[in-house]
C-alpha cells in the first residue's frame, strides 16, 4: 500500500516539477502579489491564521493516530499543487485553474486542507509567481478554507441523502471549485467596489470574467476526482471512514 502511494505521490510531484521548468506567464486566478490594498490583505490573513492553526491540530491528530496516512496526505497535497498550478486560458482574456481540494476534503475533512492549501500556495507564490505572500491569506481563505468547507458539507449531505458514492465525490469536488471562485470574486469586489453599483456590481463583474471557463473546469475536476477516488477505493488505499 505504502509503496503504491509513494509512486502516486512522486508522479504528482514530478508533474509539479515540470510546471517549474516549463516557462509560463502567471495570469492565473490566485490574487497576485500586491494586488489587494494592505488593509484587506491583513484582514484576510487574520481570518486565515486561526483556520491554519485548527488544521495543524487536526493534521497532528491524524498522523498520531496512524502514521501511514502521511503518504496519502502527501498524495493529496501533490494533487492540489498540480491542479491549482495549471493555468487554463479563459475566453474573457484571463485564466482559470482547478483547485484539487475535493479529494483531501473527502479523505481527511476540511481542516487538513487549510494546511495543505497553505503549503501549496506558499510554494506557488515563491516558485511560480502564482499568487503572492501578502495575498496568501485571501487565497487561503477562498481555496483552502471556504471552498473545502462548502465541498465537505455537500459531500456529507449527498452521502446522507443516499446518493451514489461517485456522484457525491463529483459534487463535492465541483462545488468546492466553484465556491473558491465565488469567494475570490467577493474578495475582489469588496476591495474594489464599483463606483456606481458598489460591491455587488463589482463582484458580479469579477464572477462574469471567470464563470464561462470555470464551470467546465469544475466539471472536469469533479470527474478527475471521481477517477482518482475510484482507483484508491479499488486498491483499498483509503481510510475506512472515507469508503
Amino acid at each position: 500500500m505504502e509503496s503504491l502511494l509513494k509512486k502516486l505521490s512522486l508522479s504528482g510531484l514530478g508533474m509539479g516539477m515540470l510546471l517549474l521548468i516549463v516557462p509560463q506567464e502567471a495570469y492565473a486566478m490566485h490574487i497576485m502579489e500586491g494586488f489587494l490594498p494592505p488593509m484587506w490583505a491583513l484582514a484576510w490573513w487574520i481570518l486565515f491564521l486561526p483556520c491554519l492553526y485548527v488544521g495543524l491540530v487536526r493534521l497532528r491528530q491524524i498522523v498520531a493516530h496512524d502514521s501511514n496516512q502521511k503518504v496519502l496526505l502527501a498524495l493529496c497535497g501533490a494533487f492540489i499543487f498540480v491542479l491549482s498550478a495549471l493555468k487554463i486560458p479563459s475566453v474573457t482574456g484571463s485564466c482559470s485553474h482547478p483547485t484539487g481540494v475535493g479529494l483531501a476534503v473527502i479523505l481527511f475533512g476540511p481542516g487538513v486542507v487549510a494546511v495543505l492549501g497553505a503549503i501549496v500556495l506558499l510554494f506557488q507564490a515563491l516558485l511560480l509567481a502564482h499568487g503572492g505572500l501578502t495575498t496568501l491569506g485571501a487565497n487561503g481563505m477562498s481555496m483552502a478554507v471556504i471552498g473545502p468547507v462548502v465541498g465537505y458539507l455537500v459531500w456529507k449531505l449527498a452521502c446522507k441523502a443516499g446518493f451514489r458514492r461517485d456522484v457525491a465525490v463529483f459534487l463535492c469536488a465541483m462545488i468546492a471549485d466553484l465556491t473558491t471562485y465565488f469567494v475570490t470574486s467577493i474578495q475582489l469586489g469588496v476591495a474594489f467596489p464599483d463606483p456606481h453599483f458598489g460591491i455587488t456590481g463589482s463582484s458580479t463583474k469579477f464572477m462574469g470574467i471567470f464563470c464561462l471557463t470555470q464551470i467546465p473546469i469544475a466539471i472536469a475536476e469533479g470527474l478527475l476526482t471521481v477517477m482518482i477516488y475510484d482507483q484508491l477505493t479499488k486498491r483499498q488505499l483509503l481510510p475506512a471512514r472515507s469508503q
